[in-house]
């Protein structure tokens, strides 16, 4: 029998974000809905965090404002980050999107009669204000969304507990106790600010401003 995950409970209270793939319907996958949680962003970066957090929340506000009354569209967005896939957690951000919006980059899916493609709509080291930038490949509707973490800040002990952990001079209690405290900080993210416009900003871009 698979055994599952022993993932702490807040992950299964965080929200969740529905999406509609049409190559999934297409290919028989169901009728192409998917229900993704914040524990698939987990498995996908193999660790809980704020950046993995943030990510999953400013993907979420981004696919609300863009599809306010109907299922996103998988597979039909284009995704912008401003930072360089190498610098800092770029990377981690880009990926968290990429899994909930389809966009891939120059290796993503090449695509079925013209239709269904995913390769090239993922960037990185794009000018902007914003963290991310969301576009609709069919409305070219486009939001640019921010996320500011240091608003939810984290328990003191932590810093103290941090070198001691990373360098594997800390005792069992205390690696669990900052993974313990480590966790209450992500799961007063998704759970306390998910809606907070302080902590996950959302803006509409002018698709002229894009071009001119």
């Amino acid at each position: 029998m698979e055994q599952g995950n022993s993932f702490p409970p807040f992950f299964g209270q965080a929200p969740r974000i529905a999406v509609h793939d049409p190559l999934a319907a297409l290919l028989g996958a169901g009728d192409g809905r998917i229900d993704y949680g914040y524990a698939d962003a987990v498995k996908l970066a193999g660790h809980s965090c704020p950046t993995v957090a943030s990510a999953y929340l400013m993907t979420r506000a981004a696919l609300a404002a863009l599809y306010p009354d109907t299922l996103p569209q998988r597979g039909e967005l284009r995704v912008e980050v401003r930072d360089p896939a190498d610098e800092g957690v770029a990377g981690v951000i880009g990926n968290v999107a990429a899994l909930l919006t389809g966009a891939a980059g120059e290796g993503g899916f090449h695509g079925l009669g013209g239709r269904f493609v995913r390769r090239g709509l993922l960037h990185f080291g794009v000018p902007m204000t914003g963290q991310l930038r969301f576009t609709r490949t069919d409305s070219g509707e486009s939001v640019e969304v921010s996320a500011n973490v240091q608003m939810v800040g984290g328990d003191r002990r932590m810093r103290e507990l941090l070198p001691r952990a990373v360098t594997g001079m800390a005792s069992p209690e205390e690696v669990a106790l900052f993974g313990t405290l480590w966790q209450e900080r992500v799961r007063r993210l998704l759970l306390e600010h998910a809606d907070d416009p302080n902590v996950i900003s959302v803006e509409r871009v002018d698709a002229g401003a894009l071009h001119g």
